[in-house]
């Protein structure tokens, strides 16, 4: 440590020179450290920073099946979404941020359906755990288009969307999922028909006569589908690795909640959210499935609105 003695008789105009001084001496011992690390690498000194290619692992695996990185297409298909994942570092550090608050809730309905646990990067992959609209309408965190949303259960209207709740949603991707592997029997052409359509992607297999995802071509989007999962994967499972050092305290919290049942009409949910001593606004954050500020409910069904239990908007002391 250095020391400076009677600091405060220095002149101001000193006191900024010693500042400068230990800043120079802090990034000497930065480079040097640096230039020593690496000293095996063909740099070049007069540069000042330098982006490092991402090495692929030689074994890589997706919902338990292996990825065959060493065909040549294959490995420059992954390092291509890896690349772009690992150096989109705002929107991959929300990614890890928000696994935090939502993966507790996608991977015990994944497993209560069989669905390998590597079908929650989907979700990220998808909408990046957030209730997305994409340009063709699909929403919600697992993008559903509208039809196929109701095929599988879940209910669109005025006042309703189920697609933008993360429970039914994932109960509806986890039946695709399931109807899916029945077809295929093989978890990754199941994740490119989530994408694709299992319709388009039978056309395509019995055009090309190949059985396998990586032996496909299936369009830019669905060509980059599954290798940005793995990517995702790669990633979220271990970002230390991939150079995202982030304190638990900065992950968002799970916020505990409790579930209560109406079976009738609501004609104000804003008079209904200070009932449970809530405003409008934390009940929509909660409830995003609640399209109007109201539910007509002529059918008398059951409805569950996610209510957060007292102290939960304060989560820093």
């Amino acid at each position: 440590m250095i020391r400076i003695p009677y600091l405060n008789k220095i002149k101001r105009k000193n006191i900024t020179k010693v500042f400068f001084l230990l800043l120079s001496l802090i990034f000497i011992v930065h480079t040097s450290i640096f230039w020593e690390t690496n000293k095996n690498c063909d740099y070049d000194k007069n540069i000042i920073h330098y982006t490092q290619s991402i090495q692929i692992p030689d074994k890589i695996e997706f919902a338990g099946e292996k990825v065959p990185v060493k065909n040549f297409d294959v490995y420059e298909s992954l390092d291509r979404e890896l690349s772009i994942n690992v150096y989109w570092q705002s929107q991959t550090l929300l990614f890890i941020k928000r696994t935090n608050r939502f993966f507790p809730i996608i991977e015990p309905i994944l497993k209560k359906y069989n669905i390998p646990d590597d079908f929650k990067y989907l979700a990220v992959a998808e909408s990046g755990l957030i209730n997305a609209v994409s340009p063709s309408g699909a929403k919600g965190y697992w993008q559903f288009l509208g039809p196929t949303a109701e095929e599988y259960g879940l209910e669109i209207n005025d006042e309703v969307d189920e697609r933008y709740n993360l429970e039914k949603s994932t109960e509806a991707a986890c039946k695709f999922l399931n109807k899916s592997y029945k077809t295929y029997n093989n978890w990754t052409l199941s994740a490119a028909s989530f994408n694709f359509g299992r319709s388009n992607l039978n056309k395509q297999i019995k055009r090309q006569k190949a059985y396998n995802y990586y032996d496909l071509i299936l369009g830019d989007e669905t060509s980059r589908y599954v290798f940005r999962i793995i990517a995702i994967k790669m990633i979220l499972s271990n970002p230390h690795k991939y150079g995202f050092n982030i304190n638990k305290k900065d992950l968002y919290p799970k916020i505990p909640v409790y579930k209560v049942a109406i079976d009738s009409s609501v004609t104000d949910f804003a008079q209904f959210a200070q009932y449970f001593s809530i405003n409008y606004k934390i009940l929509k954050i909660f409830n995003p499935w609640l399209r109007e500020n109201y539910l007509t409910n002529e059918n008398k069904k059951t409805y569950f609105i996610t209510i957060p239990k007292k102290g939960f908007r304060t989560i820093r002391n």
